[in-house]
């Protein structure tokens, strides 16, 4: 298959020859994205961007993020105007406040089955991303094109079939998209392909963070490392996605 612009990103995480193709994907767009919110060409200060980001707001792990990117007047930009939107919000949900009246099954309900008004209007808050909810539409992207160059690309393929496999998480949305995008005869070969690849590669892990504890043991403190150095965050990248060694990623001054 000849390459395309949109093929590019994939094919570049194939050949990275990480832990998880999907993680190196979602690292350098999460930054791309980070760079459009703070970075040097100002779209914090686009009155359209700036109308989105007040009402999306963005996740704590994102806040995170963009506080270690270290520019102070573009955060303090953006939530000024957050404020003014969340400030309305908040009065609007207090004036339309009406407590009910607790009955005696209501006492007996889990935190997370009440009704609460104002505990449902924070926790949309809570959920609610400017940067998760672009990342998601590029995600889903991602996962059109790497089905489509599966089907269509033998060299795509084989880079798969020889690759470290994935995260666990990225791992589970490929088998749930594979049932909206293969037909079944696809979806067999896929889960052939995948299946042993993963217990392969979960393996592979397991036992580079085992030899990682044997070379605590004073006998082996001569010993070959083999690929236990970095063992510890390759693993808790195959379990969960993301990388944990990584630095915060910051603006470029």
């Amino acid at each position: 298959m000849k390459e395309k612009l949109y093929t590019i990103p994939l094919n570049d995480a194939m050949n990275a020859n990480d832990e998880c193709p999907f993680c190196f994907i979602e690292r350098n767009v999460e930054q791309d994205l980070i760079d459009f919110v703070l970075g040097s060409g100002s779209s914090y200060m686009e009155s359209d961007v700036r109308e989105q980001t007040d009402h999306d707001g963005f996740c704590r792990e994102h806040f995170k993020k963009m506080f270690d990117y270290g520019n102070t007047l573009g955060n303090a930009w953006i939530l000024k105007t957050h404020y003014v939107q969340m400030n309305r919000e908040l009065h609007e949900q207090i004036k339309s406040f009406k407590p009910g009246k607790t009955s005696l099954k209501d006492k007996f309900k889990k935190q997370a089955e009440r009704q609460n008004p104002i505990g449902i209007w924070t926790a949309q808050k809570e959920q609610s991303c400017y940067i998760c909810k672009r990342y998601a539409d590029t995600y889903d992207r991602y996962l059109d094109t790497f089905f489509v160059m599966y089907k269509k690309d033998p060299a795509f393929r084989d880079k798969v079939k020889n690759s470290k496999g994935f995260c666990l998480h990225h791992f589970g949305d490929l088998c749930e998209a594979a049932d909206s995008r293969l037909n079944d005869k696809e979806k067999a070969d896929f889960y052939d392909l995948v299946f042993p690849l993963m217990e392969q590669n979960m393996n592979r892990l397991y036992e580079d963070v085992a030899w990682l504890v044997e070379k605590f043991d004073y006998r082996n403190k001569d010993a070959d490392w083999k690929n236990s150095r970095d063992a510890i965050q390759r693993g808790m990248q195959k379990l969960k996605g993301g990388y944990p060694a990584d630095p915060p990623h910051k603006m470029n001054k």
